[in-house]
């Protein structure tokens, strides 16, 4: 008895589904109903546009802005990571005296890898500053 509910429900679900894949591939074909998609579709791309425009004359970062700024800050903290680790491993092997000249080098290229990165910082931090 439960299987002829099953092969029931199974086959009005799948003419139900069939039924809605035709009702969607008759609504697509329609001009009326792509041409309100295609006209909504573009009022969305003026609005964003307009929005960008008026915030760009507002001076404030767009969505965009911030993004890319994000997507910095990611790449500088990963920087800064990758530098803390370095600089943990210098801290270790500074404790054994007889490769100290060993880090000599290593450690003018952290320091210099640690300026690049306060200069980011600071064009970063500049750029904020501006757009508040």
């Amino acid at each position: 008895m439960n299987g002829d509910h099953d092969g029931i429900r199974a086959r009005f679900t799948l003419q139900g589904e069939e039924t809605l894949g035709r009702l969607a591939q008759d609504l697509l074909r329609s001009p009326l109903v792509s041409g309100t998609l295609t006209a909504a579709f573009e009022a969305r791309e003026r609005a964003s546009r307009a929005q960008e425009l008026a915030m760009s004359a507002l001076n404030l970062p767009s969505a965009a802005d911030l993004e890319r700024l994000t997507r910095r800050l990611r790449s500088v903290s990963q920087r800064l990571e990758g530098l803390e680790e370095g600089l943990e491993r210098i801290s270790e092997q500074i404790e054994r005296p007889r490769e100290v000249v060993e880090f000599d080098g290593r450690l003018e290229k952290l320091e210099k890898r640690l300026a690049s990165i306060d200069r980011a910082l600071v064009r970063i931090d500049k750029k904020l500053g501006a757009s508040s």
